[in-house]
């Protein structure tokens, strides 16, 4: 009797000890899901602040393309009446 009630015994502290390491490991998981949460929405943020940067981007890859126009266009208007100018001297000289 006595051997069966220490296993008895044995059974009862392996019992506790699982019930232990299983409270422990429940608790561990809540931990993790809410470290996961936070990463997620941390994840959720970083993609939000990314398409933003891409939009800025894209912007800034649109008014550059713009200036770089505006400065094609400012040198050919200028080409073009310095080209006036000297057509006007020409005929000026072939007036005379």
């Amino acid at each position: 009797m006595a051997v069966l009630a220490d296993q008895l015994s044995k059974v009862v502290e392996k019992t506790e000890r699982l019930i232990e390491l299983c409270a422990a490991l429940q608790e561990e998981n809540d931990l993790l899901k809410l470290e996961n949460e936070s990463f997620k929405v941390a994840l959720s943020a970083s993609k939000e602040k990314n398409k933003e940067l891409d939009e800025k981007l894209r912007v800034l890859k649109l008014a550059k393309s713009f200036s770089e126009t505006n400065e094609k266009t400012l040198d050919i208007k200028q080409k073009i009446n310095e080209f006036v100018r000297e057509i006007d001297k020409c005929i000026v000289l072939l007036k005379k």
